[in-house]
């Protein structure tokens, strides 16, 4: 791809996040309570936001994911991001992530966003399958994926080594011609 997708919602524009996002985004992931089921320790300085970005630009190089960041249509500033990783072209397939400022939670933004970007994995990118690993204890994570029609298919026990420790995940898709009717 050649230009980066910009996608507006009602509320939202979810676009490329660069260098001049990381304080704004440094604000919410220093919080312990926003990166608790991402398998990550709380962000300590802004350095650290710029690793995460410079993440964001790899994958997008490498065509092996995407990540926009969420920002409110009359803001600028990244409240959160939603995206794909370990996309698998070959299998039509894409795993979903996104985390969103713990002060914009309950407002129903995690769900347009994830919304948005799961039609634009389906229509644009031709995905066939979406998957989202929870932890069990993410339950609002969860239940958001739940609402947006992802069916639970199992545990994945031990799935993960993160923050020196083993992480069950619940394993969670949604295929196109469950959207796309």
């Amino acid at each position: 791809m050649k230009e980066f997708p910009v996608i507006e919602t009602k509320r939202l524009i979810l676009r490329e996040v660069t260098s001049e996002d990381a304080v704004q985004m440094f604000s919410y992931l220093s919080n312990k309570d926003v990166v608790k089921h991402m398998g990550l320790e709380p962000f300590q300085t802004v350095e650290d936001v710029y690793d995460e970005i410079g993440w964001y630009q790899s994958i997008y190089d490498e065509g092996t994911g995407i990540r926009w960041g969420i920002t409110l249509k009359d803001s600028d500033n990244v409240i959160g991001s939603c995206g794909f990783l370990n996309m698998k072209s070959k299998h039509y397939r894409a795993e979903v992530g996104f985390e969103l400022s713990k002060d914009y939670w309950g407002k129903g933004i995690a769900y347009e966003a994830l919304e948005a970007v799961v039609k634009v994995g389906f229509q644009h990118f031709q995905l066939e399958r979406i998957e989202a690993l929870i932890e069990p204890e993410n339950v609002p994570s969860q239940k958001l994926v739940e609402r947006q029609g992802f069916i639970r298919e199992g545990l994945l026990r031990h799935y993960e080594f993160t923050c020196g420790k083993f992480d069950d995940l619940y394993m969670y898709s949604i295929l196109k011609d469950e959207v796309m009717k």
